[in-house]
């Protein structure tokens, strides 16, 4: 992969990830597109590195909220900001068990697998169109509901499926108001990519032998940058946009991926 590559899949990445058009998706297409040859490991090690940097991202548009949440639990008390924690937490068990008992078949999806993503995108496109059709509430996600959402968060790690779409759309169909929907959704994915790169860090994978340094590098930067300017796009978005625009184009780009797929 050359610099030029990670610059562009970094930025691919930064847009696509608040938006619910499956940046994993995109980013295996643009893998594909570009020529790039990674084994599965470490091409999931890129797109981990570059879910970090959007990561990051997330963190500073929503740096006033995650204050709130540190300031709460340093009251000791069952306060909103405590219990938004606890479902948070509550939203990553089903990604946990995912990461730890099936990462290797997970790995294996990552690895220019088109056809699938193509299918995937389609099946974005069917939760979008569902969401859609959902009534607007001022609903607050409950307890279960975080649940639920986290096991939409926990399949939308196959390529092709939206994290954000899946687990907006999820929370929509359950009744809960569309823009504490979004914020939920992108709050729940900070600690899990924390937790993704330290675990990386710890048995080894991260680093500069596992793939070229300066390519991480230029993508996480591009990544950060874009995805700085798509999260702040996607919060005004969500409160005017109807989801049926995102499912189209999911539905459009899902049937070239496939056609690719099949005449390549």
């Amino acid at each position: 992969m050359e610099i030029i590559d990670a610059i562009i899949l970094g930025i691919v990445q930064g847009l696509t990830e608040f938006l619910p058009v499956s940046s994993s998706g995109h980013l295996e297409i643009g893998k594909a597109l570009l020529g790039d040859n990674s084994i599965p490991e470490e091409s999931l090690l890129f797109t981990v590195v570059l879910h970090f940097a959007t990561a990051i991202s997330t963190m500073v548009v929503f740096r006033k909220d995650i204050w709130n949440i540190i300031k709460g639990i340093f009251q000791f008390q069952w306060n909103e900001d405590m219990q938004f924690l606890t479902k948070i937490l509550l939203s990553m068990i089903p990604a946990i068990i995912v990461g730890l008992f099936f990462e290797e078949q997970l790995e294996q999806l990552f690895g220019g697998n088109i056809l699938l993503v193509g299918c995937m995108l389609i099946v974005t496109a069917f939760l979008l169109f569902l969401a859609d059709k959902a009534k607007s509430t001022n609903k607050k996600v409950s307890f279960k509901n975080a649940f639920i959402i986290g096991i939409s968060q926990a399949i939308a790690m196959l390529p092709g499926i939206s994290r954000s779409g899946a687990t907006i759309s999820t929370a929509v169909l359950l009744g809960n108001d569309k823009t504490k929907a979004a914020r939920f959704s992108f709050l729940m994915v900070v600690p899990l990519i924390f937790g993704k790169i330290a675990k990386d860090i710890l048995v080894g994978e991260l680093t500069y032998e596992s793939t070229n340094f300066s390519i991480l590098s230029v993508g996480f930067i591009a990544a950060f940058i874009s995805g700085l300017f798509a999260c702040t796009w996607m919060i005004k978005l969500v409160k005017s946009s109807k989801l049926s625009y995102f499912a189209i184009y999911c539905i459009v780009v899902g049937f070239i991926a496939i056609t690719y797929a099949l005449t390549n």
